[in-house]
């Protein structure tokens, strides 16, 4: 399941993609979107640890043979940069004040919704130049409990 991170790397913005290996199982019957999932850190040798609850992954990075782009899609209409609303609903209650309003207004209406199309836009957020990969099985967190003499 690939996780999308944000990384520091000397001051610029760069993204990893997180490798796990087997399911990532959450308590609760909730979506994953958008929530916690643990915390990611560098040793001194530059490797990744990911801690997720009492549990502690190492891993290493490598570098991506193609990189990824992170899209964002979003939707608008073309017609609003060709048509004014308020000059539209204007328009409108003139025409009800004529004779064959009806008809005017059928066809102004008509015009407005061909005009009005949606339009499709991806923007890249980023670019996803490496992965952090954690094969290794979780290993338990257990602190160290003070024995009574």
């Amino acid at each position: 399941m690939p996780i999308i991170v944000r990384t520091q790397n000397s001051g610029k913005s760069d993204w990893a993609i997180i490798e796990l290996q087997g399911d990532l199982e959450v308590r609760s019957n909730q979506d994953k979107h958008d929530q916690f999932i643990g915390d990611l850190y560098y040793n001194k040798y530059g490797q990744p640890i990911l801690i997720i609850g009492h549990h502690i992954l190492q891993g290493r990075e490598q570098k991506l043979d193609k990189p990824f782009a992170v899209l964002e899609k979003s939707k608008s209409n073309e017609g609003e940069r060709l048509l004014d609303t308020s000059m539209a609903s204007q328009d409108v209650s003139m025409l009800n004040a004529t004779t064959g309003a009806e008809r005017t207004v059928l066809d102004h209406t008509i015009a407005q919704e061909h005009k009005s199309r949606q339009r499709t836009e991806y923007t890249v957020r980023a670019v996803c130049t490496k992965k952090l990969i954690f094969k290794s099985r979780p290993k338990p967190i257990i602190a160290n409990v003070a024995k009574s003499v």
